[in-house]
């Protein structure tokens, strides 16, 4: 490499690393710091990298945390989220049922467990969950916590003050309440439910005392501004965990078209919402295996979380070949204690 290279690429390192070093102490990221990660150049991925993995290890370290999934109820659902196989305008070939029983739920969490998971996820389909629907939950997780050394983090739809506290006294640790997207993008998204309602939820469940887990999904047609409006929302958020999903069209739902997601650009997105949330648990979620491809190992020198096995409606890759990809990496996965 000539000299001259290997100067702008140390400019181009030191660059990012600034702007790390100025994130962790507290600084903001600001709208056109975002776009400009998203906008680098692939000849800087490297050097983004680097400064986000800088981040990442501050405060994670080469560990990863192993998540498990359980649709607890599939289908069913009222809303009309574009991208959902799940919701009442989607035209797919899914399992529909309603909840399952608490030795379901419970039955999964050991799997969960055998699986090495730290955080075992239930999804409940729908808008809000029904008394019933809560109780079921509320009674598998106060037997779950019992009896194993799992994190319970529950996708339960918007919730009230009075939901959230109930959960949160059954000792759920964790609520998904995704933003999905941009406030201005929502509404091609979804028009059964509003973004401030999903605001208003978030809100319940920080009343109530529990963490949140709040991402979204990148790829549905938004602009690159809205992709960074969206991780420096979840950053004012203080979430917990970010889930970041690079959507996978499915045949049947109104936003089934092809994306334009490069393995590159998923990884600016990645490194974006670590500079957006970098104390964060920083999770590549579903996508990862379409999206990032070859490239997935990257994609965890920037988050620190990744699910293992299969998503609500779509497959992911072996749990084996996870395990290997983070042995192979030097990383470590969390076990709680």
């Amino acid at each position: 490499m000539a000299v001259a290279d290997q100067q702008t690429n140390l400019g181009h390192f030191s660059c990012w690393m600034q702007l790390a070093e100025r994130v962790a102490a507290g600084g903001r990221l600001s709208q056109s710091e975002g776009l400009a990660i998203l906008h680098a150049p692939d000849d800087q991925l490297l050097s983004l990298l680097a400064a986000a993995y800088w981040l990442r290890y501050r405060w994670h370290g080469n560990r990863v945390h192993l998540n498990v999934l359980l649709n607890a109820k599939s289908g069913l659902c009222g809303e009309d989220c574009g991208y959902c196989s799940q919701s009442s305008v989607a035209q797919t070939e899914i399992p529909r049922y309603r909840i399952v029983d608490p030795q379901q739920i419970i039955a999964g969490a050991r799997r969960a467990a055998q699986n090495r998971a730290r955080t075992y996820c239930i999804v409940v389909s729908g808008r809000s969950p029904t008394d019933r629907e809560l109780h079921t939950v509320a009674e598998a997780v106060r037997r779950i916590k019992a009896e194993l050394p799992l994190r319970v983090c529950l996708s339960p739809g918007l919730l009230t003050p009075e939901q959230a506290e109930l959960l949160a006294r059954s000792g759920v640790d964790r609520i998904n309440h995704n933003l999905n997207t941009s406030q201005r993008y929502y509404p091609q998204v979804c028009t059964t439910h509003t973004y401030q309602q999903r605001l208003d939820t978030l809100a319940a469940v920080r009343q109530a005392g529990m963490e949140i887990c709040c991402g979204g999904i990148v790829g549905m047609g938004e602009s690159d501004e809205d992709v960074v409006e969206m991780a420096l929302r979840i950053g004012q958020l203080e979430a917990e965990a970010v889930p970041v999903n690079f959507y996978q069209p499915i045949p049947g739902t109104p936003l089934a078209r092809p994306t334009t997601l490069t393995p590159q650009y998923c990884l600016k997105v990645l490194c974006l919402f670590r500079m957006a949330n970098p104390k964060c648990e920083l999770r590549i979620a579903a996508g990862r295996e379409m999206h990032l491809r070859s490239l997935q190992p990257l994609g965890l020198f920037v988050a620190d979380s990744i699910f293992v096995g299969d998503y609500l409606t779509t497959k992911g890759q072996p749990a084996e070949d996870d395990f290997r990809m983070i042995a192979d990496l030097g990383f470590q996965p969390v076990v709680e204690s």
